[in-house]
């Protein structure tokens, strides 16, 4: 959110856990490779209060929000894991205050919706701290022993306690070093941790005084189904996971988030509409609305990003003998103006009671599937007709936009024909689980005319850009040289797009393309 920034600080951290040996001590780590010295940091008395929902909606996702006192980072850490690195979690500090910081709120919003965050757990941990140094001092790795006692809140009185050893890489470590440490953790009988994190270890084993034991959430796996109803429903809930996943690293404004918030919500909208055999429309129309409604407002600032990228680098290409007039202030001012504005309005609808009723509204789809009968139709018979059947879609554009002359006109004629390649595309990469490789090829030759089209829409909007600050150039006194140059070069570009297409289009359409789906 736009106060995120100031208000929070955040690190990359990649660690792994332990469960401590018998004697609960560790081996002399001065024996692995690289490690100089291990240095004694002595111990730290640890005070945390978890919080979650009452059905544990942040456990489920395996992200942890506490308050913690002592030590050296007291404050309240929230903690997003990082599925693309194992044992690596983004964590987000705040400075210590009595309440869940708003900053942190926002961040779980897509998780938590409207519910309340209360204290879940209390871990009190003894923390016994190593650092494991290089020859020249530099840190690589902190190493702590933490005995362990969990409190389960909200009125209960069970409680557990276990020793286990977490090894964290400094910033800027070698991951590789992680690995020799467990090595050598493994030959003294140290093993990893059954549990991601002490949060699940004690809701695993404290007992809810509501009635019975504690276990974080699952998130089921529906049984794989070779119906065309189970196959479109499991890539919707793909798409659905991913708006969720996303909103965090958009309100952190981290680089592509918002490319690819939008584009899970354009996949949505067109699963619905290539697959509306499958799924009853009264259902999924005013969600498809909502869904669009949401990539527009996304789209505000992600196609100024896009846009400010191009122009940027359209600037660096031109000789420096004739860049004429301040113009890459006049395109900072024009960066900076858009940016702030919309970079506010995204957080906003963020927040708003209409994106968080959207996201309720796809759990509610989801968990009631408004199928048809169609749908227990084998996703092998079924889907095929309606990549089929987008493909015809895309041909009657393609062709039209072919058959026009270069101007205005055909510049919309080939913006609609890529949306048309995009939902194609979207229909073969969704049918590609059921259908292996022919949807595969088909969703790649769909991409290869949406890349071009993409292209040449891009150009337009861009001229549109050029043409803006070539009149607020001029109107400032200052030489619009620059911006009529590089709109012809865009204008040069869109050309050389529209030569393209009929030989990408002409592989793309190829008969055995479809022969492999049965069309």
């Amino acid at each position: 959110m736009a106060g995120t920034r100031r208000e929070t600080a955040t690190k990359r951290e990649i660690e792994r856990k332990y469960d401590a040996g018998a004697d609960g001590g560790l081996p002399d780590l001065r024996g692995v490779a690289g490690v100089a010295d291990v240095i004694d940091k002595g111990v730290a008395e640890l005070d945390a209060v978890y919080y979650d929902t009452a059905d544990q909606r942040l456990a489920a996702a395996s992200i942890t929000l506490r308050r913690r006192t002592g030590g050296a980072d007291a404050g309240w850490h929230l903690k997003l894991p990082v599925p693309e690195m194992e044992g690596a979690r983004d964590e987000v500090h705040a400075p210590l205050s009595d309440d869940v910081p708003r900053a942190l709120i926002g961040l779980v919003r897509s998780r938590v919706r409207t519910a309340e965050l209360t204290p879940i757990v209390r871990l009190r941990s003894s923390r016994e701290l190593r650092h494991l140094v290089d020859a020249s001092g530099a840190l690589l790795a902190e190493v702590s022993i933490d005995g362990v006692r969990a409190d389960r809140l909200a009125g209960g009185t069970d409680a557990t306690a276990w020793t286990e050893i977490e090894v964290e890489l400094a910033d800027d470590g070698d991951p590789a070093l992680l690995d020799k440490v467990e090595k050598k953790l493994r030959k003294a009988g140290v093993h990893r941790s059954t549990s991601s994190s002490k949060l699940a270890r004690a809701l695993r084993e404290t007992v809810d005084p509501a009635g019975g034991a504690a276990l974080v959430p699952a998130l089921a796996l529906a049984p794989v189904e070779d119906s065309a109803g189970a196959q479109v429903l499991a890539y919707l809930r793909e798409q659905r996971d991913a708006l969720v996943d996303l909103d965090p690293a958009v309100r952190q404004d981290l680089p592509d988030s918002v490319h690819q918030m939008r584009v899970a919500t354009r996949r949505t909208r067109s699963a619905f509409k290539s697959y509306a055999k499958f799924l009853d429309r009264a259902v999924t129309d005013p969600v498809g609305e909502e869904l669009k409604w949401l990539a527009a407002e996304l789209g505000v600032d992600r196609d100024r990003e896009v846009l400010t990228e191009r122009l940027t680098e359209a600037i660096a290409a031109v000789p420096r003998t004739l860049l004429l007039g301040p113009v890459r202030g006049r395109l900072k001012i024009w960066k900076v103006a858009g940016r702030a504005g919309s970079r506010r309005k995204t957080v906003a609808v963020l927040d708003s009671g209409r994106y968080l009723a959207l996201l309720d509204r796809l759990d509610a789809l989801l968990a009631d599937p408004p199928l048809r009968k169609a749908a227990e139709t084998p996703a092998t018979e079924a889907l095929p007709k309606a990549m089929l059947k987008d493909y015809g879609r895309l041909a009657t554009r393609v062709d039209h936009a072919l058959a026009l002359t270069p101007g205005e006109e055909r510049d919309v004629a080939m913006h609609e024909a890529r949306k048309a390649a995009k939902r194609a595309r979207y229909a073969g990469e969704a049918a590609g689980p059921a259908l292996g490789n022919p949807a595969d090829r088909f969703a790649k030759r769909m991409k290869a005319v949406q890349k071009v089209l993409g292209e040449h829409q891009d150009s337009v909007v861009a001229r549109e850009a050029l043409r803006h600050l070539a009149i607020q150039a001029h109107a400032a006194g200052e030489s619009a040289f620059v911006w009529g140059l590089l709109y012809g070069r865009e204008e040069a570009a869109a050309a050389a797009r529209e030569r393209e297409l009929p030989g990408v289009w002409e592989r793309a359409s190829r008969p055995k393309v479809r022969a492999a789906l049965g069309g």
